[in-house]
């Protein structure tokens, strides 16, 4: 190769984002993508965050479904809004009603339905709230929660009714850092909400240089929607503030369904986990999205390949507006037992539920407990 060539190869390899370095992807691979294929990587995590659909009317075209469904999907939005980024609705099939990720995504009229065992707070959020923005539920832990904000509104999300005006978690968070210096019993931070990666590089890597200065924190853990949602928001900027963590730290994404791991998703978890960040996932289980042993099977397999090991499977909290979503004991537990079948001890979630005042999830006992993992 001539030095003038190798100078050009040089110069194109700087101009390659550095999640794609840390995956070693091939330079011909990354050079020979067209702007076409991937036209959203060309917007910012920023603008495409900004650029979400929130019109059902404007769902409902780019996806070819019927106008029959407007009525309804504007009468539950008003209850809790559509929020989709375009990548996401890019991974559903146009003109299929059953499409897995779209009736996660999609408002319905069987939100509008009440029922006596569903409340707008299934877990007990709101006694666990020791500060405005500070959840203590369990034994040497705390939750903050660091915004209201997500890329993606799921329609059985459990917070869907949670007050987040009153938490103000900017001001509150002086008073939330000397909660946990007054305890040292508590040992691991978890950043939720909304979702904490909705938040800037400035202000995660300020509040997390905060909690850093408490000594007996020990872990640092991170619930996300975003990778898989948005996986644009994992850029530069943010793999340096993960990889600046002195804290052990760990990143619970949430995905219910194969389909929501396209080759972007993958890359940003593979990117992830070559960070040297530990990676578990966690799943509803969600009639008519992932009620299904080889769907459940299939997903922790290709989660595995990303590096993302299978946390909880949890059954639906029961949150007003989401019971068309629910699964019976019975059948979770049945299905639960299949996957035992199928996959080895290290791909098997828990199955589990959160129960208001529990001081840890409640595992669910299956038909099979007898049975031993392979």
């Amino acid at each position: 190769m001539r030095i003038d060539e190798t100078a050009e190869l040089i110069r194109k390899e700087t101009m390659i984002p550095k999640t794609a370095r840390l995956l070693q992807i091939p330079l011909s691979q990354i050079l020979g993508t067209s702007a076409e294929k991937t036209p959203k990587r060309d917007k910012n995590w920023q603008t495409q965050h900004a650029e979400a659909l929130r019109e059902p009317e404007e769902l409902l075209r780019q996806l070819a479904l019927p106008t029959s469904l407007l009525a309804p999907a504007e009468a539950a939005s008003t209850r809790f809004s559509l929020r989709v980024p375009d990548s996401w609705v890019a991974r559903i099939k146009a003109g299929n009603l059953s499409d897995p990720l779209l009736r996660q995504i999609l408002p319905a009229a069987e939100e509008l339905e009440s029922s006596s065992d569903f409340s707008t707070d299934p877990v007990g959020d709101r006694a666990a709230r020791v500060l405005p923005g500070l959840l203590h539920k369990y034994q040497g832990r705390v939750l903050l929660m660091t915004t209201g904000a997500c890329a993606i509104h799921c329609r059985y999300c459990f917070r869907r009714h949670y007050p987040y005006a009153d938490d103000n978690f900017l001001t509150q968070l002086p008073g939330i850092l000397d909660y946990i210096r007054a305890d040292n019993s508590i040992h691991e931070i978890i950043l939720s909400g909304g979702d904490p990666l909705s938040l800037s590089n400035e202000r995660l890597t300020d509040l997390i240089q905060q909690i850093q200065t408490i000594t007996h924190v020990k872990r640092l853990r991170i619930h996300t929607r975003t990778p898989v949602a948005l996986p644009a928001r994992l850029d530069d900027g943010l793999f340096e503030v993960l990889q600046a963590i002195k804290l052990q730290t760990i990143i619970v994404i949430h995905c219910n369904h194969p389909n929501e791991l396209d080759e972007q998703v993958l890359e940003t978890l593979s990117a992830m986990q070559q960070c040297g960040l530990t990676l578990l996932n966690q799943s509803v289980l969600l009639k008519g999205v992932n009620d299904d042993a080889d769907i459940l099977t299939h997903l922790s397999e290709r989660l595995f390949s990303a590096g993302v090991l299978a946390y909880y499977l949890h059954q639906l909290d029961k949150v007003e507006g989401a019971q068309h979503f629910e699964v019976q004991d019975a059948r979770a537990i049945a299905l639960h037992d299949a996957l035992r079948q199928r996959l080895p001890g290290y791909l098997l979630p828990r199955l589990v539920r959160e129960q208001r005042g529990a001081g840890a999830k409640t595992p669910l006992q299956g038909v099979c407990r007898n049975v031993p993992s392979k």
